[in-house]
């Protein structure tokens, strides 16, 4: 019993992880080429989500949903770059961070306008509603395999678009000297938007991704926006590799301590007690692994490097 819990949580762990990679790694981006804090990219994958859920609905399709979802992350942080963003590259970060305050207050508000206070839900396709035995005895919801898989395929993709690509040596180079790739020739303007529309589209896909297995609600972007800021700390700001490890460590520590704590706990403690204090400490884990993390390397497992 325990070997199958250890198994299902770890798979867990790993869901939740590339879940947050997709939000993280072009927060990381925008943070590391364009030095923008941007409270607002939750948004996109608020956004996502819900039209993601909606396509879903009206056409029955949940491939086109995800597309749907992709798109609108991309469009909305497009013209969230081009309308608000842009004019605030030369101001300092408490502007910014006012600013995309304001616009996380505007899109919750636009939501509920469209689609009502009330959450929504989206259910996985039905090819996908069943379980797969990963190991022998081990089944696992196929939806979430689908999740991980999803996921690792956006890493890929995204390594190789900054590795291997002409517009990846670009923003590799943006992070690291902006002032003499414009004096190159790039046009900034130009790949800053990019950068904006492949940010949203990745956290749009999350949103649609996430759908089925959280409740597609006004707000939820805020809620994974400050672990999604947790994984660029740990991973280093600027860094999609960074991104990547410091998001499976977080959905690991995060999952592995909400699950195994009250275990250890009930071995040490009354179980009221016990129940309490796991609660507690499994509610702070991640924030205790970005301590250790920054204790040891202050600027991240993998700083200012994609």
């Amino acid at each position: 019993m325990t070997a199958l819990l250890l198994v299902e949580q770890t798979l867990n762990g790993l869901q939740f992880g590339v879940m947050l990679f997709m939000i993280a790694a072009g927060l990381t981006l925008i943070f590391g080429i364009m030095d923008v804090i941007n409270l607002a990219h939750g948004s996109l994958y608020m956004a996502g989500a819900f039209v993601g859920a909606t396509v879903t609905a009206r056409t029955g399709s949940f491939g086109l949903g995800v597309l749907a979802g992709a798109a609108a992350g991309a469009l909305l942080a497009l013209v969230m770059e081009l309308a608000v963003i842009r004019r605030l590259y030369a101001r300092d970060h408490l502007d910014q961070v006012l600013a995309t305050y304001a616009l996380i207050l505007t899109f919750n508000e636009g939501v509920k306008v469209l689609w009502g206070p009330a959450p929504i839900f989206l259910a996985a396709p039905p090819p996908l509603a069943g379980t797969v035995e990963v190991l022998p005895g081990v089944p696992y919801p196929a939806y979430r395999l689908v999740v991980i898989v999803v996921g690792l395929a956006a890493a890929l993709f995204l390594g190789w678009l900054i590795g291997r690509t002409r517009l990846g040596m670009r923003i590799r180079a943006g992070t690291t000297n902006r002032e003499t790739v414009e004096a190159l020739g790039v046009d900034i303007g130009v790949l800053f938007a990019l950068v904006f529309a492949i940010g949203g589209a990745l956290a749009g896909l999350a949103g649609v991704m996430a759908g089925p297995v959280l409740a597609v609600q006004v707000g939820m972007g805020e809620q994974i926006l400050i672990l999604a800021f947790v994984v660029i700390v740990v991973g280093g700001l600027g860094s999609v590799r960074g991104a990547f490890a410091g998001a499976l460590l977080v959905g690991l520590a995060d999952t592995w301590a909400r699950a195994f704590l009250p275990v250890l706990m009930r071995g040490l403690l009354p179980p009221a007690a016990a129940d309490q204090v796991a609660a507690n400490l499994g509610s702070v884990a991640v924030y205790l692994l970005m301590a250790v993390v920054l204790a040891v390397r202050p600027q991240g497992l993998f700083p200012r490097h994609a």
